[in-house]
């Protein structure tokens, strides 16, 4: 597969972190994960956090389009954090794709849905660092994680390229003033497909 050069993966928000299914995609076992998402659905269809969390489990499973079509049925009559969820994972779809000015909308129509969340924030930061604006993407890093004190949001994401963790581990390290850690995971981005991925690592590497 052809990946643009534009291409920023970002992060998958899961509404429901604590499901069955979540530990499952979390352990890479998506027909499980599936499998679970569609009995939570089965037993309560009104419950559109499992659509939205099924959605993530379809993008991992490398079918972005099956995911977007649940994510517009999330947007159209879940409930906040679900749609909240969605919005994030659409932004994903969007920066994977390339469309970064689309993928901020998303994000930022995420944050404004309930400001004390910090999934959005985390996927802002890391949308602004791979655009090169390391000022932007460090402060919208310590917002998120002053909202996410302990960490468990961030512990609580799905990565639809094992890139996007490496990416967020290298800011949250920088954050904290783990440069050792940050470094390693910055020389191992630079390696990644994508390359304005790369290229961020690259501005990092250089200690810009």
């Amino acid at each position: 597969m052809h990946l643009s050069d534009e291409a920023s993966p970002l992060l998958a928000m899961l509404a429901d972190p604590g499901a069955p299914g979540a530990e499952s995609l979390r352990a890479g076992d998506l027909n499980s994960a599936r499998s679970a998402y569609e009995a939570a659905l089965g037993s309560d269809p009104t419950k559109l956090g499992a659509l939205n969390d099924l959605a993530v489990a379809y993008a991992v499973a490398g079918h972005p389009q099956a995911a977007r079509r649940l994510l517009d049925e999330v947007l159209s009559g879940g409930d906040t954090l679900a749609q909240q969820a969605a919005l994030v994972n659409m932004g994903e779809l969007h920066a994977s794709e390339g469309y970064l000015s689309a993928a901020s909308v998303c994000l930022e129509t995420a944050r404004g849905l309930d400001r004390g969340r910090p999934e959005p924030v985390y996927a802002l930061a890391l949308l602004a660092d791979s655009r090169g604006d390391l000022a932007q993407g460090r402060s919208l890093m310590k917002e998120a994680m002053a909202l996410d004190e302990g960490g468990g949001a961030r512990s609580a994401f799905a990565y639809v390229y094992p890139e996007e963790r490496v990416h967020l581990q290298g800011l949250v390290a920088e954050m904290l003033g783990d440069r050792v850690n940050a470094m390693a995971r910055w020389r191992e981005l630079s390696n990644g497909r994508f390359a304005s991925l790369a290229a961020a690592a690259e501005r990092h590497l250089a200690g810009e």
